[in-house]
């Protein structure tokens, strides 16, 4: 199912239009930072707020009415094909599996894809109904947890960590991913049901790997989907290289993708020759700052990518290096959104 854009200026960063403008959100929008899902956290679970369609679209729309951002994400969490795969899943706080896979034999335990993804259809209904609680001019779009970073969860239960197993065992890899790339293919198709204008692949652990690695683990997997879905999937992971980022951006069927607050973004913008967006990336801990140090620090970073030609800056979608943290003022959140816009309205 094709869906337009509801929002013009993401509508152009994706498409490559020049505009003097650029749209704005940012990873994490909705969460623990924000009074608004503080609020919902008093009486629902995490699990809630994500499973409940109702709920879940209640805490997307919170900082989309707050904050003005052009695009709103599905409230969800990257982890659930795994519990789909039927390896449990709770909070408390942080995410725990009831196990981990760390051999082909383990593999035999996990679901059926065609089974598992029945346990994803919240996620369809959750998107529904956050499209028809929006405004009509704020894009929405979707999210599944990378192949790689997936895989490091679900064989260490964290994203983080010794990944030796990971790294020494290539059949084991492949005999994984022959089960999780083809759930993930049906979760990506079941968003974009739902209405997801675009659907993000956050690959959190990806840029532990070294280049060969990334090729082999991370750039061929991406491609495949991509090609399955061409102009739909944008990509995102932290801590990358741009000898690793090099080649996603040579996947031409991608829509686009992010990078973290390491890399010079005018220098991106003014060299990228990749055929879709390009999000990122004010460094998030700046946020914490004082507001008069918060706004030099701003104007510093803007500064650059203001002198740049709305041509030279196609694709642009202003985010930050990663996303908002726990414990960041709201109050950061407008200056850096009002510094922006203000910034390349003149």
């Amino acid at each position: 199912m094709i869906h337009s854009f509801r929002n013009q200026k993401f509508q152009n960063a994706i498409e490559r239009v020049p505009q003097k403008v650029p749209p704005i959100w940012f990873m994490r929008q909705a969460g623990r930072y924000h009074s608004h899902y503080r609020k919902l956290k008093e009486t629902y679970t995490f699990m809630q707020l994500c499973k409940e369609p109702e709920l879940a679209a209640e805490v997307a729309l919170g900082p989309v009415k707050e904050f003005g951002f052009d695009v709103s994400i599905l409230f969800s969490d990257l982890l659930f094909p795994l519990e789909a795969l039927g390896m449990g899943l709770e909070y408390n706080p942080g995410p725990k599996l009831s196990f981990n896979v760390d051999s082909k034999v383990t593999l035999k335990n996990l679901r059926p894809v065609e089974e598992a993804i029945t346990f994803l259809e919240f996620q369809r209904s959750a998107l529904i109904r956050t499209r028809e609680v929006l405004p009509t001019d704020v894009s929405l779009i979707g999210f599944v947890g990378g192949p790689y970073t997936l895989m490091t969860y679900a064989c260490i239960g964290k994203h983080d960590g010794n990944s030796h197993f990971i790294k020494n065992n290539p059949d084991f890899v492949t005999s994984f991913y022959e089960i999780l790339i083809p759930l993930l293919e049906k979760n990506i198709q079941l968003q974009l049901d739902g209405g997801a204008e675009i659907v993000m692949i956050f690959d959190t652990s990806a840029g532990c790997l070294d280049t060969n690695l990334f090729s082999q683990y991370v750039v061929s997997p991406i491609k495949n989907l991509a090609n399955r879905f061409p102009k739909k999937l944008g990509y995102y992971t932290k801590n990358s290289t741009w000898d690793q980022m090099k080649g996603i951006a040579s996947i031409e069927s991608i829509a686009g993708f992010g990078f973290d607050h390491r890399f010079s973004l005018p220098s991106i913008l003014k060299n990228n020759h990749s055929p879709g967006f390009i999000q990122g990336n004010f460094d998030q801990e700046l946020l914490f700052a004082d507001e008069s140090i918060l706004r030099k620090k701003i104007k510093e970073y803007l500064e650059p990518i203001v002198q740049l030609t709305p041509e030279e800056r196609l694709g642009w979608v202003s985010g930050l290096g990663h996303g908002v943290l726990q414990f960041t003022p709201e109050r950061s959140i407008h200056i850096l959104i009002e510094e922006i816009r203000n910034g390349f309205s003149k």
